[in-house]
């Protein structure tokens, strides 16, 4: 499978080539020039990883499927919770797909679990020993579990950056005590935005490095496509259960940041599963929203810290991927509104463009007094636990009903974010996340993640913070130690 960039259709690399680079060396995403399409019924049986087998050789044909069978068992034994890895749980009116049962407690560890195991093969394939540095910027879930998945991996470092304010004790203490001897970890003086636009600026000066970069964000596309997988799992699990027959459609609500979780199920939908609409759920930072409601991306706006903080994102890099696929992959259109978002903070689509993004999205937010309430309706009416982005995502999805099933994506543990879920519940507050992470866990039927119990002890091995202009010069500073 071949990948040309989003930014100029002329660069193109193979799949181990993308998945190494991270991005593009114009600043581009890389994108698939044929989408791989996906006959349902010879895979409506097939467990979670026979399924991932098949989403990766559909895209990434150039490991071979025996390759990938492989790592696919490697990277997904005994490392979750529950034995099915992506559960589907009937919550009332809808269907929740839990992602969270990974060692971070947050879906992107479903997609980090198998991306080092990609990234090696690659680097094995293509004869490349060079150490491999792994630059991440996280809104506080991708950190942790690219830690988690990268940790003393031969051959590769990484290096996080994450907004100091903001962000979970919790989150912030899983990657701050990371002991990984290949990690490093900094907070940064500004906000997800600020990391990612430093991080994507080091990636588009890459040549000016004696290193080897790249990313283990959803810009990686190997760190994109494995997420395909749990849509359709999700699918036939309603098709096991006799909700629906094969080729019954559905819809999904997805809580939305950096747009990454939303665009694998477009790509699921491309692929053939039947997805009627996909509801883009944003919190008060909602640039998406407006986006999808007029076609105009404008991030001249307040930023807002929310209890949603893995949300909290006004500049979304993979709807650039989006884009392309709906432009026909107009390079030359994706590298002029991507210039105009950079030098004017906002660009419109072409009408053919919005017409399209509106036939399948639908664009909805969820303020921060809606967010508690569903927290506590969903608490109270079905003893159901919810985070507050996978509540957004609830409450998108019961704000827009229908006849065709819904799957709600909840994207992060509720153990993750204690203090807010018990303050939803009107539950006395200790002013510190891990007491309050004991006394969620005394009320909760939900198990809570073993990692998470025990989170309090670890040390912190990581305190830095340091100023969002010095990200280039302490990336460039590596070139010494290595």
């Amino acid at each position: 499978m071949q990948y040309s960039s989003t930014r100029n259709k002329k660069i193109t690399v193979n799949s181990q080539q993308a998945i190494l680079e991270g991005l593009a060396s114009d600043g581009g995403l890389y994108i698939p020039q044929s989408i791989p399409h996906f006959d349902l019924l010879p895979l409506k049986d097939l467990d979670f990883k026979a399924l991932m087998t098949e989403v990766l050789f559909g895209y990434f044909d150039e490991y071979g499927k025996e390759s990938l069978k492989r790592m696919v068992d490697l990277a997904y034994e005994d490392k979750f919770d529950t034995q099915d890895i992506t559960p589907l749980t009937k919550v009332g009116s809808l269907y929740v797909l839990e992602l969270y049962h990974g060692p971070t407690a947050a879906f992107k560890d479903v997609a980090l679990s198998i991306l080092p195991y990609l990234m090696a093969e690659a680097k094995r394939a293509l004869g490349i020993t060079e150490t491999t540095h792994i630059l991440t910027a996280t809104s506080g879930d991708t950190g942790s579990a690219a830690l988690a998945g990268f940790e003393n991996v031969p051959g590769f470092t990484i290096t996080v950056f994450y907004p100091s304010v903001g962000i979970s004790a919790i989150q912030k203490k899983q990657m701050t005590s990371c002991a990984g001897k290949n990690a490093f970890v900094y907070g940064i003086d500004g906000n997800f935005d600020d990391a990612q636009k430093a991080v994507k600026a080091i990636f588009t000066r890459s040549k000016e490095f004696d290193l080897a970069l790249s990313s283990a964000n959803s810009i990686n596309i190997g760190r994109l496509v494995p997420q395909i997988t749990y849509y359709f799992k999700a699918y036939f699990d309603l098709v096991r259960q006799n909700v629906i027959q094969v080729g019954d459609e559905v819809r999904f609500s997805v809580p939305s940041g950096n747009f990454g979780n939303i665009l694998a199920a477009t790509l699921a939908k491309l692929g053939g599963l039947p997805i009627k609409t996909l509801i883009c759920a944003s919190n008060e930072n909602k640039v998406l929203t407006d986006f999808i409601n007029t076609g105009l991306y404008d991030i001249r706006r307040p930023f807002y810290v929310t209890s949603s903080p893995s949300m909290d994102i006004l500049v979304s890099s993979n709807l650039e991927r989006l884009l392309a696929l709906f432009a026909q992959r107009d390079s030359t259109l994706i590298s002029a509104l991507m210039k105009s978002l950079s030098d004017e903070g906002h660009y419109s689509l072409p009408e053919e463009v919005f017409l399209q993004l509106k036939a399948l999205f639908i664009g909805e937010f969820v303020s921060q007094a809606e967010v508690d309430k569903t927290i506590a309706d969903q608490f109270i009416a079905h003893h159901f636990l919810l985070d507050p982005h996978s509540a957004i995502g609830v409450k998108a999805a019961l704000d827009h009903p229908d006849s065709s099933p819904m799957i709600v994506c909840a994207t992060a543990s509720p153990f993750k974010f204690p203090s807010t879920v018990l303050n939803a519940l009107n539950q006395s507050l200790s002013g510190d996340d891990f007491t309050d992470l004991d006394h969620l866990k005394a009320l909760s039927p939900q198990a809570c993640p073993k990692r998470l119990s025990v989170l309090r002890d670890q040390t912190v091995i990581h305190p830095l913070t340091v100023q969002k202009e010095a990200l280039f010069a302490l990336v460039k500073a590596k070139e010494h130690h290595d």
